[in-house]
């Protein structure tokens, strides 16, 4: 069976492509490097994960950006015998502006090394790529108005102006005019262009609604590149604004394509939301899915069966279980499932000695610039986790250890330290989704020299640490924590929050010497 979502966890934005037999989805990476994540799949069950393309500082360095900033909305595309992969990288969240710098790179294999970026433009984010008929390309993405309310040409959409569209060449770079080709519909927020060509008609799906419980799938056609673009007589190809009680939620943002058996398909990225102490939140961020639809005489795409909610499940192959997964960290390369923050310099902040994961500690958990935070996605609602750690802390402004972690006010993170009176010990650190980003320190717990076995264990809403010394049993650390708060909704005052939690390994020095510790083994188990 498709089980929806078919990429669980923070996968958002999912750009869907398919090359002869080959599917392929690309997904928003945010600060995380290296930067977009691309799946690949025959039978749109099974996904494995084939290549993150950003990975050198030339096509992508996110040192400063802001948390819920850099890689917004890739769009993958093949033509001309290779990959094309369009991206943002955001420099601004908060405020009027939005420094959204867009890029396109090659690559003759989806594996391969992907060419330098070639700048396009800066006029808005959720860039896309479209290859038509005759050879020609046009860039399309949503344009920002800083201006605010009642400026722009659509004033349903506020700060987000319409979708533009421009003739852009590799060698010429943008060519001709600017059109504006669709504002949207009343429910605003128009974002997320992805253009296709079928029957004599230009087809354009976009994201409306914003990241949210509005969000939503729209589409509109035209005879003529330019338009005007005609709304669908549904509106939306995709919501669950209108369905409450539908498991999946926040449906929208996606990208068509015809299978080789000629079935077609969407994808979409949506969220499942769990009661929580605080209302209900999407543990697990903004994942990413995949629906059958179908033509009808009228000549507009529905989904399959009717409706606008997608099925959590449709007929496909057998899926292959999510397993517990250990590394211990001897190999040369780090295991495909973790990532790192913003710096494409990771020989600043780890390296792989054949013993085992060595964080070099730099700045705090709330760095926008250089941190050593090794993490992977949390993909189910529970699960256990566990780091060993070999660390010797001369004084309590070094620590190490595991953390649960969205963003730097939201996470928990258990730290092996040192405080003068009792010599090395751990404790819990926190900063449970408070804008003032104050701390929430829990009393300390001597531990013994020797390696460190640190664990959490979460269930949706609640999450416990423990911490054994080599050869003993666990120990809980602290109190249950409220695990909401690591989640999109989670937090006072938050905003911004469309990614998606994480649980990794972490080192800091704040005196700036590059203290380190060792991990010689991190554990990931489902547990439903």
């Amino acid at each position: 069976m498709i089980e929806n979502p078919v990429l669980r966890g923070f996968h958002a934005d999912p750009s869907f492509c398919r090359v002869g037999e080959d599917y392929y989805i690309a997904t928003s990476t945010f600060e995380w490097y290296p930067g977009v994540q691309i799946y690949h799949s025959r039978d749109l069950v099974n996904w494995a994960l084939v290549a993150r393309p950003l990975r050198r500082a030339s096509q992508l360095d996110m040192r400063g950006n802001p948390d819920s900033c850099g890689i917004w909305a890739p769009c993958l595309s093949h033509a001309d015998g290779k990959f094309w992969l369009v991206y943002t990288d955001v420099k601004r969240l908060s405020g009027a502006f939005k420094d959204a710098h867009n890029y396109i790179v090659t690559c003759e294999t989806i594996d391969g090394d992907w060419s330098d970026p070639i700048y396009v433009n800066s006029s808005g984010f959720d860039p896309s790529l479209f290859h038509d008929a005759d050879g020609r390309k046009y860039f399309l993405n949503m344009r920002w108005n800083h201006r605010g309310p009642g400026s722009g040409l659509n004033p349903a959409n506020d700060l987000f102006d319409g979708i533009e569209l421009q003739e852009w060449h590799p060698e010429r770079g943008l060519l001709g005019e600017v059109s504006t080709i669709y504002l949207g519909t009343d429910l605003g927020l128009t974002e997320a262009p992805h253009l296709f060509q079928r029957g004599g008609w230009y087809y354009l799906t976009t994201a409306e609604g914003g990241t949210g419980y509005d969000h939503a799938v729209t589409m509109a056609r035209s005879r003529d590149l330019r338009g005007p673009y005609e709304t669908h007589p549904q509106k939306h190809l995709m919501t669950a604004r209108f369905a409450p009680d539908s498991p999946l939620q926040r449906v929208g943002h996606g990208q068509y394509v015809e299978g080789p058996d000629g079935r077609v398909w969407h994808s979409f990225l949506c969220g499942r939301p769990l009661p929580g102490p605080h209302g209900p939140f999407c543990a697990l961020g903004r994942e990413a899915g995949v629906a059958e639809c179908e033509w009808r005489e009228d000549g507009w795409l529905y989904l399959k069966g009717g409706g606008m909610v997608p099925p959590l499940t449709a007929p496909g192959a057998e899926r292959v279980p999510d397993a517990a997964v250990s590394h211990d960290f001897r190999g040369a390369a780090l295991p495909g499932e973790f990532q790192w923050l913003r710096t494409p310099y990771p020989e600043r902040i780890f390296t792989l000695n054949g013993q085992g994961l060595r964080l070099i500690g730099r700045e705090s958990l709330g760095s926008w610039f250089e941190q050593a935070l090794v993490a992977r996605r949390q993909q189910h609602h529970a699960y256990q986790a566990a780091c060993v750690v070999k660390a010797a802390p001369p004084n309590w402004q070094r620590a190490a250890g595991l953390t649960t972690y969205y963003s730097r006010h939201k996470f928990h993170a258990a730290l092996i330290t040192h405080e003068a009176g009792v010599g090395r010990c751990v404790r819990i650190v926190s900063c449970p989704g408070d804008v003032s980003e104050a701390l929430v320190l829990y009393p300390l717990v001597a531990v013994p020299e020797g390696p460190i076995t640190l664990s959490v264990q979460v269930d949706r809403a609640t999450q416990q640490f423990f911490w054994a010394a080599e050869g003993q049993a666990a120990q809980a650390l602290g109190p249950v924590l409220d695990a909401s708060v690591i989640s999109d909704e989670g937090g006072v005052g938050e905003h911004g929050s469309f990614t998606g939690a994480f649980v990794g390994m972490l080192a800091h020095d704040l005196t700036g010497q590059g203290w380190s510790a060792d991990f010689t083994r991190f554990d990931y188990a489902p547990q439903g």
